[in-house]
């Protein structure tokens, strides 16, 4: 055993370089597009075996973007939810979705 320093310490040590914010930068504000702003892309993944459409990324308020995703999944009868900025739908949708999606006035970078 050592003299002086014990072995285990409990509890924080509070120093010059502690803070509340743990050295994490503050989190940028997200900036709100237009529909005729945005240029989407589509990602096909499989989960469990299972097909799922992804959208996005999405630049819209969390109202307008639940409001976009019961729109579409509406007009293609399909499930889906909201992943952060993303659309997932479940199952391939890819043909039946950019017209969907671009009739709302949404655009996507490549035809």
């Amino acid at each position: 055993m050592s003299k002086g320093k014990p072995l285990f310490e409990m509890g924080a040590k509070i120093g010059n370089g502690w803070s509340y914010d743990n050295g994490k930068a503050p989190a940028k504000p997200k900036e709100i597009l237009l529909p005729e702003k945005h240029l989407l892309v589509f990602r096909f993944e499989k989960r469990k075996g299972k097909p799922v459409t992804l959208i996005g990324p999405f630049a819209l308020s969390k109202e307008d973007l639940q409001d976009t995703a019961k729109a579409i999944k509406k007009k293609i009868a399909a499930g889906g939810g909201i992943e952060e900025e993303w659309l997932a739908f479940q199952g391939d949708w890819r043909e039946k979705l950019r017209p969907v999606v671009e009739s709302l006035g949404f655009r996507f970078k490549n035809k």
